[in-house]
């Protein structure tokens, strides 16, 4: 992956990040780490009509009840086409977290990023098909992404879903050691040829793919393709990325291991770094199933291995493209401690941040007011379609460990400041 990053520059630049006397090794001058409490960056690119609205959308998935229900009453409005659902969630948590329902939708979001230093990755939000012709339309989908992002330096990378590639069955079969029918070994083989029509593709072009995680369950048969097309796809330059939850107990290990057998294999190594999305159904499957779970014990180990994650990837730059797809303040300000301190070129192509849209623009833009490589995370698709990624953004920001409440304060931090120009 290629973040090309974006000269932004804001006049007295200096007066909003925090500066820090810090010595890098190389040039052995000062430099600054950005201060993620700027709401006056962060929130740039918002009108007050905007922030005002995505507070309002904040304040209610900062409520576990309202958020319960709501998303339940949207679940069942979608199935059975309850009249004016959809523009109601268009008009609130989709504008906030999706790009568009097209590719052509997400040109605004895109150029919006773009002008504030920021760049997108571009991401089709189906998942979980099983139709041939709805598995056909994600791969055909995804390589439109693709050509776009050839044709537009602010977009880098798309990123991808097996699971929106081939029935969900198979690759829990596969996971398990069982072997598949003819009808099942079938399937799988189209879903190489699905996956190796994006990769090529992708690597004509010179553009990323990221391709997500998902349960562990299905993980391993998904880390099995993602390894066959980095030796194939990534001998001249990073194209393919796996993405390693390290909420995992397991994943820090096998993120070294795995750049052990790219370095063996003489291919690079593409890894997106993030804690995880999936905890508590892990822990209710791993408890029902009878086996050990496969998540941490705890935040503090969590986040350990993410940091020590990040601390190889940065001591391996050379062989490793690496993205830090994290909303923790203390991980981001990390990597870029440490791009700093070994003197590495801020926009280094191996070295990226990366935040959801719609969320963590504190960080964000922050960041990019630096001159590091950040990306937004943009999924687009039918209403229809991203509803499961919406629900569990909905989930996510209602959890304890969410961010609805750290949005929220922020967002009316910035409309303070506004009020008193």
């Amino acid at each position: 992956m290629v973040l090309r990053c974006w000269n932004f520059k804001l006049r007295n630049l200096g007066k909003f990040g925090t500066q820090f006397k810090l010595m890098s090794e190389q040039n052995k001058e000062p430099y600054s780490l950005p201060d993620f409490k700027n709401t006056a960056i962060a929130y740039a690119h918002k009108s007050d009509l905007e922030l005002k609205k995505s507070a309002f959308l904040f304040k209610m998935m900062n409520s576990p009840m309202i958020t319960k229900i709501g998303t339940n009453l949207t679940l069942a409005f979608i199935k059975i086409k309850f009249p004016l659902t959809k523009t109601i969630i268009k008009k609130t948590i989709f504008e906030q977290f999706c790009g568009g329902e097209t590719l052509l939708d997400c040109q605004a979001a895109i150029d919006r990023l773009r002008n504030n230093g920021a760049l997108t990755i571009l991401d089709y939000g189906a998942e979980s098909k099983s139709s041939p012709e709805e598995l056909d339309k994600v791969m055909l989908e995804t390589i439109r992404a693709i050509e776009l992002a050839a044709s537009n330096s602010s977009v880098p990378v798309v990123s991808t879903k097996v699971t929106g590639l081939v029935d969900n069955d198979i690759l829990i079969k596969l996971d398990a050691g069982e072997a598949l029918n003819n009808r099942e070994q079938e399937e799988y083989d189209f879903l190489v040829n699905r996956l190796d029509n994006i990769f090529n593709m992708a690597a004509n072009l010179g553009v990323g793919v990221m391709v997500d995680a998902e349960e562990s369950w299905m993980q391993e048969a998904i880390d099995a393709l993602v390894e066959r097309f980095q030796a194939k796809y990534n001998k001249e330059k990073a194209i393919v990325y796996n993405t390693y939850q390290l909420y995992r107990h397991d994943k820090l290990a096998q993120l070294k291991a795995d750049h052990q057998k790219a370095v063996a294999g003489s291919y690079y190594f593409a890894a997106k770094l993030v804690r995880g999305a999936y905890m508590e159904k892990e822990r209710d499957r791993a408890a029902d199933q009878g086996y050990p779970s496969p998540i941490h014990k705890d935040k503090t180990a969590v986040d350990k291995d993410f940091n020590d994650g990040l601390r190889y990837c940065i001591e391996n730059y050379k062989t490793i493209a690496s993205c830090c797809a994290s909303h923790n303040e203390e991980s981001n300000l990390l990597q870029a401690r440490l791009i700093a301190e070994k003197g590495i070129e801020k926009t280094h192509p191996h070295l990226n941040f990366c935040q959801l849209y719609g969320m963590g623009d504190n960080l964000s833009f922050n960041i990019a007011a630096l001159g590091y490589n950040v990306a937004k995370y943009v999924p687009y698709g039918p209403v229809d379609d991203v509803v499961p990624y919406l629900i569990r953004r909905a989930n996510e920001n209602t959890s304890v460990a969410g961010e609805a409440s750290r949005e929220l304060k922020l967002i009316n931090s910035e409309l303070k400041r506004r009020r008193k120009r």
